[in-house]
């Protein structure tokens, strides 16, 4: 308890490092595209393929739960378009980013401070916490962007299982898209995207950066912050669904 309570505190420190001392922009900025390459245009792909035929299986898992024919059939688009928004895209895919993305950054943070080269710049005077976390930072605040793609792609799954299934015609998937919409569930979903983007930032940065050890050590790290991020993620989204939604 009290280790876990010493890392909680480490971890808090370790952000009010990170905003002190920036390193000069144009140092900054080719960090930056670098992240957002890697951490959110490099994710793109496997979120893309995930989001459409998770949303696909969703289509298909609720029409074949709908046995009373008193039921419409809208209700297969209309659980398909909550599911996604709600929890399956802001939530599900932050748990695969913190595996992609997350393990990433732990392990080439790791890396750089198994080989010295963190101890190389802060003996140039450089904060190395603002150096290689923040561009980290500034890169997920592009993260509801991946967001928007999944909810999209979950939809278009599962019309396509819908439709093309034979469990439902395309004018009634429409109608049950736009069944009961709630525009303050975009918001909400939006928010804690925002918040799940910042941990996948620093959670895996914290683990990587304080590790101690060799390149054994580099891939037990890795591990360690993707359970760290997972709970992270899922006792936010807890708090945050209690918080709006009750």
């Amino acid at each position: 308890m009290i280790k876990a309570l010493n890392q909680i505190g480490r971890y808090f420190l370790m952000l009010k490092e990170v905003f002190n001392k920036p390193t000069k922009w144009v140092v900054m900025k080719p960090l930056i595209f670098k992240e957002v390459d890697d951490l959110i245009v490099g994710s793109m792909g496997i979120v893309a393929f995930i989001s459409f035929f998770i949303g696909g299986v969703v289509a298909i898992q609720t029409a074949l739960n709908l046995t009373n024919p008193l039921i419409p059939k809208s209700l297969i688009a209309f659980a398909t378009r909550q599911s996604v928004i709600l929890e399956f895209a802001p939530t599900f895919i932050s748990i695969i980013m913190a595996g992609r993305a997350g393990s990433y950054i732990t392990s080439s943070i790791g890396t750089m401070r198994v080989t010295e080269q963190i101890d190389a710049l802060e003996v140039m005077g450089v904060n190395s916490l603002n150096y290689l976390v923040f561009p980290k930072i500034i890169a997920f605040l592009l993260y509801p962007f991946v967001i928007s793609i999944s909810m999209f792609l979950g939809i278009l799954g599962g019309w396509f299982a819908g439709v093309y299934g034979g469990f439902i015609s395309n004018d009634e998937f429409i109608g049950g898209i736009q069944r009961e919409f709630i525009p303050f569930h975009i918001f909400y979903a939006f928010f804690k995207t925002f918040l799940f983007g910042f941990i996948l930032a620093t959670v895996p940065s914290f683990h990587g950066f304080y590790m101690k050890g060799g390149a054994l050590e580099v891939g037990k790290a890795s591990t360690t912050a993707f359970v760290w991020t997972s709970v992270a993620v899922i006792l936010v989204n807890y708090i945050i669904t209690t918080l709006l939604l009750s």
